[in-house]
């Protein structure tokens, strides 16, 4: 049994885009690669679409048990969007079951022109991340976001720089988003301090203490920290001391 749905803005695509198997016919430029799925760019009329394919959830009961990963990853993009956190546009999304055993799905977005993630930034030293103006301007976007999401208690917890895009506005985009779910009590305090830890476990290589601190401001919403706000930060600090 297969579930496929494609945005009506976009029919015109349809010899393409409109069921399972034409996606898992299309040709195109292979980007990734893994046992489950592959990412591959198609282009057409000039724009260029990134179509996931995933042809497993993995071994024994996971193919029975809980939400597919193409499934949470379309989910999770909506969401955001609903929320008014920008993000990559889902053009088509299905799955197909065998049975009560996932079989495989599929997942289109549509290009971010002019974009860049911010691992690539950090990773070439880019004179933009010593732009104090520029900085600033995408922190308070990150800390909005990340406080939308935190707020309707749900986590990305893949929050890293390689899954932030910004364009040459500078508007920033939050993608890929696969493992983000919704917890309470303990759980979410836990995952929240994981997003914090995942973003900063690249700035304090490239940004300044205060302009860490500001971040968390920027967040909190506060100006100063609380008893509960500095054993939040140095737990942030310490996360993934002995993992890197």
């Amino acid at each position: 049994m297969a579930g496929w749905n494609l945005e009506p803005a976009y029919s015109a695509l349809a010899s393409d885009f409109g069921s399972l198997e034409a996606v898992f016919a299309l040709q195109g430029e292979h980007l990734t690669r893994d046992p489950l799925s592959e990412v591959i760019r198609v282009e057409r009329g000039g724009v260029n679409y990134y179509v996931k394919r995933y042809t497993g959830a993995g071994k024994g009961l996971r193919r029975y048990l809980g939400r597919p990963r193409v499934k949470s990853e379309w989910q999770n993009l909506k969401r955001f969007a609903k929320w008014g956190i920008p993000t990559a546009e889902v053009v088509a999304w299905g799955l197909e079951r065998s049975g009560f055993a996932y079989s495989r799905g599929a997942m289109i977005t549509r290009e971010l022109p002019n974009t860049r993630d911010l691992s690539e930034l950090a990773d070439k030293h880019d004179p933009l991340l010593k732009d104090r103006a520029w900085v600033d301007c995408v922190s308070r976007q990150l800390a909005r976001y990340t406080r939308i999401m935190h707020d309707h208690r749900f986590t990305h917890n893949d929050l890293k720089w390689r899954n932030l895009l910004i364009d040459d506005q500078p508007k920033l985009f939050l993608i890929d988003c696969p493992n983000g779910d919704f917890w309470r009590g303990f759980w979410l305090k836990y995952r929240i301090t994981k997003d914090l830890a995942c973003l900063d476990k690249v700035a304090k290589y490239h940004l300044s203490y205060t302009q860490r601190l500001r971040f968390y401001f920027q967040y909190t919403g506060r100006t100063t920290l609380n008893a509960a706000d500095k054993e939040r930060v140095r737990h942030i600090v310490r996360f993934f001391e002995g993992r890197e």
